[in-house]
């Protein structure tokens, strides 16, 4: 099943938050067929449960720690995610740019969701002086078999890829429909050598980088290409929009 997830980022409080996806929810629980996931910053996700809860819309964690407790100022464990939430992102770019996480962390916090019974959303993508560079291919081979290593093979299906190339996030500058054929296939090739034909057929491949309802669909058209990651769209009535165009894309 296709998946388009809202990023908010480090948006809306509790109460907004709660009231927003109160908003969303008549219009967005009519969309079949797509998986919808909500991400929250992490104080808004009990809140934005509660409105959720009982219907067919997933909740999804922005990030997570890859310890169950201990001295981490700051950061939240995959058992208080655990119950609450469906899914976490991990590897955002933002987390690599602007807090330093590494592939090993990244893998570290995948095999933790997977461990705590909560799927990961492995974010990779390259900067815009790697694509100048013509450097796509070798940043993307290294963070796929970095971030994605020893994952169980037996629950590939519940992981997904978002390919975010960095230089089109929050920029309008959203990469061309051939751009993310191209590394999606890349992706989905690495995970065939990482796991196999079949494991890796299983696994959802997201674009994200600037959607918008102008060109969602011409992404989630794309064979290796199973939904998208959407940041700042995310945060307005478009979001459902996005989610029937992809529903429409997949089913053409």
């Amino acid at each position: 099943m296709p998946l388009v997830a809202g990023n908010w980022k480090m948006n809306l409080g509790p109460t907004e938050a709660r009231d927003f996806a109160a908003s969303m929810l008549s219009d967005l629980v009519t969309v079949r067929g797509v998986e919808i996931v909500l991400c929250p910053p992490a104080i808004s996700l009990p809140a934005v449960h509660a409105v959720l809860s009982g219907t067919n819309i997933k909740l999804g964690a922005q990030n997570m720690y890859y310890e169950e407790k201990g001295a981490f100022t700051g950061e939240i464990s995959p058992t208080m995610l655990q119950g609450l939430c469906d899914y976490v992102i991990v590897g955002h770019s933002e987390r690599r740019t602007y807090f330093g996480e590494t592939d090993d962390l990244v893998n570290r916090k995948a095999l933790a969701a997977f461990e705590h019974d909560i799927r990961p959303i492995v974010c990779v993508g390259e900067h815009l002086e790697d694509r100048d560079a013509n450097r796509t291919e070798r940043v993307i081979t290294s963070q796929v078999y970095g971030s994605l290593k020893g994952l169980p093979n037996a629950r590939l299906d519940e992981l997904v890829v978002a390919y975010e190339p960095v230089w089109a996030i929050g920029t309008g500058r959203a990469a061309t429909p051939s751009d993310a054929a191209d590394v999606a296939g890349l992706i989905r090739a690495l995970l065939v050598e990482l796991y196999g034909a079949v494991e890796a057929a299983t696994v959802r491949v997201l674009y994200g980088g600037s959607v918008t309802t102008a060109n969602a669909g011409s992404f989630a058209a794309i064979p290796d290409i199973d939904g998208s990651l959407v940041g700042g769209a995310s945060l307005k009535p478009d979001f459902t929009e996005i989610a029937r165009q992809t529903l429409r894309a997949k089913n053409a």
